[in-house]
């Protein structure tokens, strides 16, 4: 028995450039039915966005990311060309050491071989000594791209960014789950379509277009074909790889789709190609919005297509579809020159003398507090502490132990201030100059019993000026630095919405 996808989650940058931007820049505009952009801010990339939309996807589920047993990455834009990013981003979701981790990158069809992957790996059983904390372990598959081209290349005009997470389980959780019915590929010799040279981060094409669309519906219809899908009409949407906003609709006929189903959950307009996330995150937008049949269709250069029929049994045009959480509809306008310096394509690159120097060593011991938000309980007073180290700061004694506490991850701004061009330290100067003034905050973090921890961080997604005493905040995973060539990751906050959103 395969397992059934449980929740979905997904999240795109609050940036977007818009194709009025690039005209005015280029003087046209290459990506057609692209009307807009996602842009990541200068401390998001491939992993962050993985998070966010892993952490959503985990919420939606009601599940923990102790309850993970399958971990799947896939991006074909990791930050990384040589590390197992899995390591980082399931210690960010506190998923266990001994979880079975996979990394799928090389093709904008990797997240659905993730997702496939897991599929042939799960039901997943946990040892009697390591149950999960809900009883049942889960898989976690998660998508996340920021794919780039040279200027004004037609892969540039398209190029944006998201993220998709899809929970998979056994029992299909409290709502049933989605189950994916069939599963296909297909591939045939098609050099030349997409590609990325070794060393470089822009995506290139040839340009010919009718041999590159032919390349395209030829194999996606490959895969298609193989499910037993007589009438397309039981299909409610189709979510395909869409390189623009145009040829996914040119390919309708060789799948057999109407144009409107690949229109009902498409995101490339407004977030524009996603790469290898495209697919999950029109499946994730699908199964979210109720949709009861979805055909998902994703296309590698190369060229390789999968195809999967997924049915909601609890899907319906009444339904609410399955538990899910998607942060894909803000957006903040940029122009093309800010696009650009968000990139750090316009900025003068970190300055002389460099800062404080951390080593890794030294880093990886502070993971805890980083990532998971370990905080510890005074065991003469019980205040907590955070880091827990050294003496505690209410009572003033020397503690040896401390009892270990995980904040919440949510609380109220105690202080904050800004920091403008001229004022980062060294080793935030270059994010200064992507992202501009940005704003660092004393927060007062909830611990589980109701008391708190004040704890000093950056702030994102939110006008620097805009913070104040009292606001309500939540944590979220964004780059810090990056010394010796090895990224540092670690939480900042960021505004809360009322219902937490």
């Amino acid at each position: 028995m395969n397992p059934k996808i449980e929740a979905v989650g997904a999240y795109a940058p609050r940036f977007r450039v818009s194709a009025e931007a690039f005209e005015e820049a280029w003087g046209q505009f290459h990506a057609a039915g692209v009307n807009s952009k996602a842009v990541p801010d200068a401390d998001e990339d491939a992993v962050t966005m993985a998070y966010e939309a892993a952490s959503r996807a985990l919420d939606a589920a009601d599940r923990a990311g102790a309850d993970v047993s399958f971990l799947a990455f896939a991006s074909t834009t990791p930050p990384l060309a040589e590390e197992d990013l899995t390591a980082r981003l399931g210690g960010m979701l506190s998923v266990p050491q001994s979880a079975t981790r996979h990394v799928f990158t090389g093709s904008t069809r990797a997240g659905t071989r993730a997702l496939d992957a897991a599929l042939s790996a799960g039901p997943w059983e946990q040892e009697a000594d390591d149950s999960p904390p809900s009883g049942e372990s889960v898989g976690l598959v998660v998508a996340a791209d920021c794919p780039r081209g040279r200027p004004d290349s037609d892969e540039d005009h398209a190029a944006g960014a998201g993220a998709a997470a899809f929970v998979l389980s056994e029992s299909g959780g409290s709502a049933g789950g989605a189950e994916v019915r069939e599963r296909a590929e297909y591939a045939s010799e098609y050099p030349g379509t997409r590609f990325r040279r070794a060393g470089s981060e822009a995506v290139e094409g040839l340009g010919a277009t009718g041999y590159e669309r032919r390349a395209f519906t030829e194999t996606l219809a490959g895969a298609v074909e193989q499910l037993d899908l007589a009438d397309a009409s039981e299909v409610d949407a189709a979510a395909v790889q869409a390189p623009n906003g145009k040829l996914p609709y040119r390919a309708a006929d060789a799948l057999g789709v109407d144009t409107d189903r690949i229109g009902a959950c498409a995101t490339v307009h407004e977030l524009g190609d996603t790469a290898a996330a495209s697919v999950p995150l029109a499946l994730a937008r699908a199964l979210a919005d109720g949709a009861e049949t979805v055909l998902a269709a994703s296309f590698g250069s190369g060229a390789g297509a999968d195809a999967l029929l997924v049915e909601n049994a609890g899907g319906g045009s009444d339904a609410d579809g399955i538990p899910s959480s998607l942060a894909l509809d803000d957006g903040e306008s940029v122009s093309y020159a800010e696009y650009l310096r968000k990139r750090g394509e316009l900025t003068s690159g970190p300055p002389d003398g460099g800062g404080a120097y951390v080593s890794v060593p030294s880093w990886r011991r502070t993971l805890d507090q980083r990532h998971r938000l370990l905080a510890g309980r005074c065991p003469e007073c019980g205040g907590l502490n955070f880091p827990p180290e050294g003496a505690c700061n209410d009572c003033k004694a020397l503690v040896d132990g401390y009892d270990e506490v995980r904040l919440t991850g949510e609380g109220t701004v105690e202080a904050a201030t800004v920091i403008s061009q001229g004022g980062a330290p060294p080793e935030f100067a270059e994010q200064q100059a992507q992202s501009g003034d940005f704003a660092v905050a004393v927060v007062a973090l909830d611990g589980p019993d109701g008391d708190s921890a004040s704890v000093p961080a950056q702030v994102v997604a939110a006008d620097p000026s805009d913070v104040a005493i009292g606001d309500p905040v939540e944590t979220t995973m964004r780059r810090v630095y990056t010394q010796e060539g090895v990224t540092r990751y670690g939480f900042k906050i960021r505004p809360r919405g009322p219902e937490g959103e």
